[in-house]
Parts: structure tokens; C-alpha cells; sequence
């Protein structure tokens, strides 16, 4: 039953008597954390969170909103760089109650609470030896994370999350819960596919599974200098490599692990991982150029998938601030380029200068999709993570460099999970323009009110009298 306080009476009587979920107002215990979200940066104070329990208790939620008249947020896992998942005074659909997965080995599927997170889809999935394409740290939401596109480090063996969708259940703005699929409320299933959240709150996400008996990665340091060589040989082992290989290129601080030599400990260090869908043999065999450089310190290991996931992982109540360019190609000049951009990353702190490479089933997935760089063969992503307020203006200003310096090989589309806001002109391109003006009709029919702008937002298209 919903959590009674002195301060809940902003909540009326008969919301409570009927929500089986928890509130939480200003005042309340719980409040506070109820309304942290993973970038520190962001401090909203909701005047409703409505933790819910069911897609009964979502309906209940937005009907309260449009009585009081309160600006919706969505909350999955909490993720989103730019604090979408809050509202200032307005009310928050906290779906972090509602995050079982139910596994069908035999049909390879996954129904996934709309609430869960990505360790709760891969631990679920792990004793079956099945998996499907999550994001690259373990506290991702799975529906925010699927909805958006979904690139991880499974995308090139087994596509994009959102390519992995087979079904969904949506509240939509005025309280009706529509299912949809390939055969059904076709549209909507089209948009789920990189249209993010306009649409509705998704409560449940079913989602295709593939077999994943074992996972490697190969895992090496080098020295900053060393660096653009580094990169170019995982560049050339990538562009002819099965597509059971992924991974990045990540500058970073030297992490203060028993197997990093002490000396990196706190420096700036190139690391270049290599993931692989399969034994650690095939990848030695396919990594073969990379492993042939002098480096400073290595991990080469099998290991569970649902681990991998967690190696990433952000640092809670750190501020973030991201942004990203997807690549037509990677030339000499280009490596040049992203390389030099971590000569002025903030160092030490949790920043990550990554370059992923795309391709495989990624750019083999359904070319109606509204996601225009699943196309490009390479993103630099700029991952600023950092705990003073003072360096704000340091940290956004590098992630504003590495993109400047990139832009000559940038194709102009763009993964919007990866960036927080940054204008209707960037929202646009990474839909791309003719699957905006598609989606936008689309907006007009389930949410023509633009009840749910919290996001990326797609404006509802005006009708023509």
C-alpha cells in the first residue's frame, strides 16, 4: 500500500486508497533518495514521485497528473545524463518496483520489467547460456536503454537492443494499456525502435535472446604515446574481424588494480578491450596483430557476461556530462585526432574517451528503423565523469573539443542515448529527418498532447484541416 506521512496529504485521498504502489513528497522519508538520479549534476525536487507497482498504478499516476495539472517524468533506471528522469515540481513515474524478468529458455525470450536494469536482465538470462545485446555497465535501464536504440558491447554479434524487441506493453497519456509487435499496433512498434520514451510508459519490454555459452575479453594497457598505434591495429583487426568481436578503445585513468603496474596508477593510460562472443582462444587467433604490441599490462580472460557488464560500471554521485560523433570512416588522420583529444582529459577522474566500432549486425539491421548512424562504421564518444563542481566548465569544454575535432569525419547522425540536450537540431539527426516527420505522426496519435516531452523529444504532427 502507498507509504502515508503528515506531508503525503498533497497526494489526495483517493489516489492513495487506490495506488498500490509508494509516494513521496517533499518531506517525506525516502524522498531525497527517491529523487537522486545517477548524475549528481541533476537536483530536481518533484512535488510527486509515484513509485509504481503495475501498469494499473502507471494509469492511476498520470490521471493524477492531468488533475493537478503536473509535468510527467519518466523514471526506468535513472540513467539519462540530462536528468530526463526527473521533473521540477512536477510528478515522476518510478518504475523501479516493476523489474522482474521471466525467462523462456525455449522460445529464447526475455519479458522484462519495465523498471529493471541491465543486471537484472543479464543475471536472469546468465544460467541459461543466453543473452542479448545490454548496454556496456550494469545500471543502465533496460527500457530507456532498448527504446533509444540500444548499442553494447553484444550489438555486432547480435544487433542493436531495440532490433531484439519483439513485444511491449505501453500506458499511453490518457490511461490505456496497448500491447504491441511486429502484428500488432505495427506503428507504435515501428517507433519503439529508437523513438525513445514519446510514446508512452513502456511497462514490460519482450525481448529475442541468443545462445552465449561463453564470453572473452582481451583487456590491454599501453602508455599514452603508444596510444595511436594501439588504435590503429585494433582499427584494422576490427574492419575484417567476425562479428563475434566488439569492444573500444577508452582512454582512461590508470585504475589502482593488483594488475595494473603502479606506475599508471592515477595516469592517463590508453586501453584498447576487445570483447568476444566465444572461447578465448578464437579471440587470441583474431586479436593476434593487437596482442603482438609491446603494452604495459594485460587482462585475457573468459568471462561471465553478466561480469563483464559490471567492469564498467559509473561511479555513483559523480557529475557526468557526454556527448558523441558517429564516423563515416577512421582514417590515419582521424585516430590522429581522437587520440590527441585525451591530452586535455580531466585526469585523474572517472572520464572515459571511448571509440567504439560499429558494424556486423549492427549495420545489417533493418534500414527502416529511425536510427540513421547505425550506419556509420565508427562513434567517438566523449564520457565525462567527475566529482568537483569546479571543473564544470573544464570537463564540458573537452567534451565540446573532441567532438570539434572529430566533425571533419562525422557523419552528423547520432545515438541519443549518449548525449544529454543538445537542441531540436540534434534530436533531429539522430532520427534522422524523414523518420522524425514518421514518428511525429506517430506522437500525434498516441500522445498529442506531448504529455511525455521529458526526453529526446518528438513533437506530435499537426493535423491538416
Amino acid at each position: 500500500m502507498t507509504t502515508r506521512t503528515p506531508a503525503a496529504e498533497a497526494v489526495p485521498a483517493a489516489f492513495r486508497a487506490e495506488f498500490t504502489g509508494e509516494t513521496y513528497v517533499p518531506g517525506d522519508p525516502g524522498y531525497d533518495e527517491a529523487r537522486t538520479v545517477f548524475n549528481s549534476m541533476i537536483d530536481r525536487r518533484p512535488a510527486v514521485i509515484a513509485r509504481c507497482a503495475s501498469a494499473a498504478d502507471v494509469a492511476r499516476a498520470l490521471r493524477l497528473a492531468r488533475e493537478q495539472d503536473l509535468e510527467v517524468a519518466v523514471r526506468g533506471g535513472g540513467h539519462s545524463v540530462a536528468g530526463m528522469a526527473l521533473s521540477e515540481g512536477g510528478l515522476v513515474i518510478d518504475l523501479s518496483r516493476m523489474r522482474t524478468v521471466e525467462v523462456d529458455a525455449d522460445a529464447r525470450s526475455a519479458r522484462v520489467g519495465g523498471g529493471a536494469v541491465m543486471s537484472d536482465l543479464d543475471r536472469a538470462t546468465q544460467p541459461y547460456a543466453l543473452a542479448t545485446t545490454g548496454g556496456r555497465v550494469s545500471t543502465t535501464g533496460v527500457g530507456g536503454f532498448t527504446l533509444g536504440g540500444g548499442s553494447g558491447w553484444l550489438e555486432r554479434a547480435f544487433g542493436l537492443a531495440c532490433d531484439n524487441l519483439l513485444a511491449a506493453e505501453v500506458v499511453t497519456a490518457d490511461g490505456r494499456t496497448v500491447h504491441t509487435s511486429a502484428d500488432e499496433n505495427p506503428e507504435l512498434f515501428w517507433a519503439l525502435h529508437g523513438g525513445g520514451g514519446n510514446f508512452g510508459v513502456v511497462t514490460s519490454l519482450t525481448l529475442r535472446l541468443h545462445d552465449l555459452p561463453v564470453m572473452s575479453i582481451a583487456l590491454l594497457l599501453f602508455r599514452p604515446e603508444n596510444g595511436p598505434e594501439a588504435v590503429r591495429t585494433y582499427r584494422d583487426v576490427l574492419e575484417s574481424a567476425p562479428d563475434a568481436a566488439g569492444g573500444a578503445c577508452i582512454y582512461i585513468t590508470g585504475p589502482p588494480e593488483e594488475w595494473v603496474p603502479e606506475a599508471l596508477v592515477g595516469r592517463l593510460v590508453c586501453g584498447v578491450l576487445m570483447t568476444y562472443a566465444g572461447p578465448v582462444a578464437d579471440l587470441r587467433d583474431v586479436a593476434a596483430p593487437l596482442l603482438a604490441l609491446e603494452r604495459e599490462a594485460d587482462v585475457i580472460t573468459e568471462i561471465p557476461y553478466a561480469d563483464l557488464q559490471c567492469m564498467l560500471d559509473d561511479p555513483p554521485g559523480m557529475r557526468n556530462y557526454w556527448s558523441a560523433e558517429y564516423l563515416d570512416g577512421l582514417p590515419d588522420e582521424a585516430v590522429s585526432a581522437y587520440c590527441a583529444g585525451a591530452a586535455t582529459m580531466p585526469v585523474p577522474s572517472a572520464t572515459q574517451h571511448v571509440l567504439f566500432p560499429m558494424g556486423g549486425a549492427v549495420a545489417r539491421g533493418a534500414a527502416e528503423y529511425p536510427l540513421p548512424w547505425r550506419s556509420s562504421p565508427w562513434a567517438v564518444h566523449p564520457f565525462g565523469v567527475w566529482e568537483d563542481e569546479a571543473d564544470d566548465d573544464r570537463v564540458r569544454e573537452w567534451v565540446r573539443r573532441v567532438r570539434g575535432a572529430v566533425m571533419p569525419w562525422a557523419s552528423g547522425a547520432v545515438y541519443l542515448n549518449f548525449i544529454g540536450r543538445e537542441g531540436q537540431e540534434r534530436v533531429v539527426s539522430g532520427f534522422g529527418e524523414d523518420a522524425y516527420e514518421r514518428l511525429s505522426r506517430v506522437k500525434a496519435d498516441y500522445d498529442p498532447e506531448n504529455v511525455f516531452h521529458l526526453n529526446h523529444n518528438v513533437k506530435p504532427a499537426v493535423a491538416v484541416v
